[in-house]
């Protein structure tokens, strides 16, 4: 016994690390069981009791491929057009002209953009130094800086996507490139579609944007109230009194509040129709009755079913002739619940310059407030960020700073002092997923180039559990199989075989949980083909021991002398197997990496149940006087 005390540690010590590996998938799988036979009052009062350990082992499990748990699957497009647009110089008609005409041509193909932007100008003409580097510069080096400036953008917008997904906690997402401008995100386990689209699209610009002095503010609103009303021209001057050749300043006052009725309302309603008094509030009031402002703050409140009709009123060009040069209009990324159940979008007054962009940023972590006990996200920024906060705070104490990110406000904290060293807290939050979210967009920072989804699915459950049972199915087959085969072949040893395999496959699921790899479908499918191979290299071994007893040695003899000889073979079989499992899985997409990954892991647990666990149990058989029949 003492002479297989070391193989015996080795065995035990590898079956214990992969139960322990293991344990949080069972202990995962116990919970998600006992949820499911409770209801109401007793659900809720059962994850209040074991929210940690749930947690937990949610976190440690076996992570499940978007295949078999369902989820979301998000093709992104950087818009690389926008980016050459951005970083043009001088910019003409015949720029906005072949900007105009490849946008068309690559709505419609995946075409390569900047080989086909480049064309266009020497079609023309125009040289390229005419809108990017230096009048020194030929096209080639141009070309050559813009296709460097464009594959940065790229690989940029993956890694800041990479990087919210992965604080986004999602079980081994997959993120790719796809051809020359499209990302492929595939979440496995996500459910809030509404969430992870506000997630994946909030990847161009980060800005803190200063609000506007509320006076100001609501001054501003008034005037585009009064406008639709129809007591001010387009200019903001009161038209009172005043005449035109088309008639008196009455008739041109009654034409403006049925424009704005007609917009608000999306010509269902109007003005002169009804006599209620709600309906004589918006005939002179046709703003402020969608747009409720608050004279406290620099914002207003508008219902989630008018979101829309502000929107597309606020966009109208006379409307924006109204706004003053450094104003603008930022809506809130989220509603807020008023205390009737309804539902709110925040309108903010904010200027329409930055004061700071996301760049700057270069940590930020949601916490919970000590002493009030709610959720804050604590950020940091770099030395050039450091110092124009320290400016931008001290000249701003008492006033708000929006954090807009695709012009969407996700918080607008007041300036309590000045911040120096970089180091600042945001406070506001109303929840810790609210200040989670926060916290991943701060870290993000700035995209070079916009990113818009142009695709999106989602997998169903259902899907999943379809594929597990078919998974599940052909493992079991497989393995029974080859038990049948191994059992009847070679009797024993055949049985030893099989004995093994349980532990090969004991083995490549505890390493897939102890480094929460993701089992998908095409992983599965590894699995089984693990299963088959795992009793190759017992088969050559019991050939190998077959031949030494026809020539005559010993059992124990012949049996050592099996595993001697057939180790070089199995090294090389095994070896070349593996080599390119790692070639699928450092090339390989999503499915094939899953594919290979079982695969590697598969083989290396093959050879240690074969050679190390096979070989104890037959030599500890024969000590004991028991003969194993090889067939």
């Amino acid at each position: 016994m003492k002479n297989y005390l070391t193989r015996i540690l080795l065995i035990v010590g590898a079956v214990a690390l992969s139960l322990v590996f293991l344990f949080p998938t069972y202990t995962d799988y116990s919970h998600r069981k006992t949820l499911s036979a409770l209801s109401g009052a007793d659900s809720l009062a059962y994850v209040e009791q074991n929210q940690d350990d749930m947690l937990s082992a949610k976190l440690k499990r076996m992570k499940l491929g978007l295949d078999l748990q369902g989820g979301m699957r998000v093709v992104l497009e950087v818009d690389v057009i926008q980016l050459l647009d951005d970083l043009a110089k001088n910019k003409d008609d015949n720029f906005r002209a072949i900007i105009a005409e490849l946008r068309a041509e690559a709505a419609v193909s995946d075409i390569s953009v900047l080989p086909a932007f480049a064309q266009k100008f020497a079609d023309r003409g125009i040289r390229l130094n005419r809108f990017y580097g230096t009048i020194r510069d030929d096209d080639a080096a141009i070309v050559t800086e813009l296709e460097s400036e464009t594959g940065k953008a790229i690989d940029r917008a993956i890694e800041i996507v990479r990087n919210r997904v992965d604080q986004y906690r999602v079980s081994e997402p997959n993120i790719q490139q796809q051809g020359s401008r499209r990302i492929i995100v595939e979440l496995p386990g996500v459910k809030d579609e509404n969430e992870v689209r506000q997630l994946l699209r909030g990847t161009a610009k980060l800005e803190f944007r200063l609000l506007r002095d509320p006076q100001i503010a609501f001054r501003v609103m008034q005037t585009i109230n009064n406008y639709l009303a129809g007591k001010l021209d387009t200019s903001g001057t009161s038209i009172a009194g005043r005449t035109d050749s088309a008639g008196t300043a009455k008739s041109k006052a009654q034409q403006k509040p049925v424009d704005a009725l007609t917009e608000l309302t999306g010509g269902t309603q109007s003005a002169t129709s009804d006599t209620t008094e709600e309906a004589q509030f918006l005939h002179e009031n046709p703003f402020f009755a969608y747009v409720r402002p608050n004279q406290q703050t620099a914002e207003g409140f508008v219902l989630d079913k008018d979101r829309d009709r502000v929107l597309r009123l606020l966009a109208r060009p006379d409307i924006q002739r109204l706004l003053p040069p450094d104003f603008d209009f930022a809506w809130s990324a989220k509603t807020v619940t008023d205390n009737d159940g309804s539902q709110y979008y925040k309108l903010y007054s904010v200027k329409r310059t930055p004061e700071l962009t996301g760049g700057v940023i270069i940590d930020a972590a949601a916490s919970v407030d000590p002493e009030t006990s709610r959720p804050i996200v604590n950020m940091e920024m770099n030395s050039e960020g450091s110092r124009e906060w320290a400016r931008i705070t001290g000249a701003n104490i008492g006033k708000q700073i929006a954090i807009a990110l695709d012009d969407a406000v996700f918080s607008a904290p007041v300036v309590e002092n000045k911040i120096t060293g970089g180091r600042s807290r945001i406070t506001g939050m109303d929840s810790p997923q609210e200040a989670r979210l926060l916290e991943i967009v701060l870290k993000a920072g700035a995209l070079p180039a916009p990113v818009a989804i142009i695709e999106q699915r989602t997998v169903g459950p259902s899907l999943g559990e379809d594929s597990i049972r078919s998974g599940l199915s052909a493992t079991m087959y497989a393995l029974i199989l080859t038990v049948l085969f191994m059992v009847i072949y070679y009797h024993t040893s055949g049985f030893v075989a099989d004995f093994a395999l349980l532990f090969n496959i004991l083995f490549i699921l505890g390493v897939m949980a102890g480094f929460q790899a993701t089992l998908t479908l095409p992983g599965i499918a590894g699995i089984v083909l693990t299963i088959g191979m795992a009793v190759d290299a017992n088969v050559l071994i019991n050939e190998r021991i077959r031949e030494e007893l026809a020539g005559g040695k010993t059992l124990r003899a012949a049996i050592d002398s099996g595993y001697a000889k057939a180790f070089t073979a199995i090294l090389d079989s095994n070896v070349t197997t593996f080599l390119t499992g790692v070639i699928l899985y450092q090339f390989g997409s999503g499915p094939v990496q899953g594919f290979a990954l079982t695969l590697i892991i598969g083989i290396v647990a093959s050879m240690f149940s074969a050679i190390i666990i096979t070989h104890l149990v037959f030599n500890m058989m024969t000590d004991k006087g028991l003969q194993p029949n090889f067939g």
